[in-house]
């Protein structure tokens, strides 16, 4: 062997070789350590529902016999919230009960108050069931954007007699419909099978969840660093609708007012965006009960998209998207802080109360997380 072999260079092909082990060690690595999503949003837009969705689908058990058991004050809780506010919005509006024995029956409502009753007697049931089906109740739920009435008032309400029945236990739909304000940050782990091209094994996810009520927001930071990607939540159907906090601000107005500050953070600007249109179910029963964005956004009469080929609902959830889509075209707010690649942003429409539509839709959120994640390390 002549001396000048001994100090050849490698080929480009072996160095090459070498370079892609070096990125696939580093690609089992990441994917073997823990990826923190947040959950950002409005209040009322689904996230506590989605945290709720990843255990039952993540977690072997789901929901243990105790805490369905410690969901059910809850659940009646929601039930006396909405026959209350609806026996509360009957008077103010000025309609009629259908009977006296009806009016008698919303006289009791209300001196209850809104404190929910601990266990649902056959008294209380009655009561709720004869409300529920009076006229004037029914006219005050169609015009239930007008006030504050929880998304499952419905649903609860229908279901009253099974929910009272002796050993009743919340089912999963039951949970998953059943509203409570988040309060702090709520956190829900979970491993999933990564494939064997990745070294196989489970990865962790964790998942917070932050209070999208005005007073919360000031803890989103606290949950900023590390942080793999953002879920945003918009609640689709809420574009008749205005804030709790602020009867004056409609709720669809201020969740893209909140996605402009989410996309142009500069704590944000790395972090991968996930944008589920939700609650669209609620949003074609309102297009399917005659109600048009074009009231609250006069903008959309000037929307471009083939109606012939376009019912009015899917219009209107495109109308929705194109909304986030030119926020996400908007000039950065702070140069200096410009991200060496383009950025992307990812829609889904979703229902969180549907769990095999989550299911799908979080199968293409890991498969856009990997994707990332492979660019990073410049893998692919």
């Amino acid at each position: 062997m002549l001396l000048k072999d001994c100090f050849r260079r490698p080929s480009q092909a072996i160095i090459r070789k070498k370079q892609l082990e070096k990125k696939l060690t580093q690609m089992k690595e990441k994917f073997h350590t823990s990826v923190k999503i947040l959950l950002l949003g409005a209040g009322e837009s689904g996230k506590t529902t989605i945290i709720k969705q990843m255990k039952i689908l993540h977690e072997q058990n789901g929901f243990s016999f105790d805490e369905r058991l410690e969901k059910l004050h809850d659940i009646i809780e929601n039930i006396h919230e909405s026959i209350h506010e609806l026996v509360r919005q009957v008077i103010l509006m000025n309609l009629q009960f259908d009977s006296k024995e009806n009016h008698q029956c919303a006289q009791e409502i209300m001196k209850m108050g809104k404190q929910a009753p601990w266990h649902l007697n056959m008294e209380y049931v009655q009561r709720v069931r004869t409300l529920w089906s009076d006229n004037g109740v029914k006219k005050c739920f169609k015009r239930s954007n007008e006030y504050q009435l929880i998304d499952s008032a419905k649903y609860f309400l229908d279901r009253i007699e099974i929910i009272s029945m002796p050993g009743y236990i919340p089912t999963n739909a039951d949970i998953l419909n059943c509203r409570k304000t988040t309060n702090g940050i709520q956190e829900v782990r979970f491993r999933i099978t990564m494939p064997r091209s990745f070294g196989g094994g489970c990865q962790e996810f964790r998942i917070f969840d932050v209070g999208g009520q005005r007073s919360h927001r000031t803890k989103w930071m606290q949950v900023f660093e590390g942080i793999e990607a953002v879920l945003f939540m918009i609640a689709c159907g809420s574009f008749d609708q205005t804030l709790r906090e602020d009867p004056s601000k409609n709720r669809l107005a201020e969740a893209l007012e909140l996605f402009r500050g989410v996309w142009h953070n500069r704590f944000l600007a790395e972090t991968g965006l996930i944008v589920f249109l939700n609650k669209q179910d609620i949003l074609k029963q309102k297009i399917a009960a005659g109600k048009s964005i074009r009231d609250y956004f006069p903008e959309y009469n000037e929307f471009q998209i083939d109606s012939d080929i376009c019912d009015e609902y899917t219009c209107t959830r495109t109308f929705i998207k194109s909304m986030l889509v030119d926020i996400t075209n908007e000039p950065p707010r702070r140069t200096s802080h410009l991200i060496k690649r383009k950025r992307s942003c990812y829609y889904h429409y979703t229902i969180a109360t549907d769990t095999n539509n989550v299911r799908m839709v979080f199968n293409d959120v890991h498969n856009i997380i990997l994707a990332r994640n492979l660019q990073n390390i410049d893998v692919i």
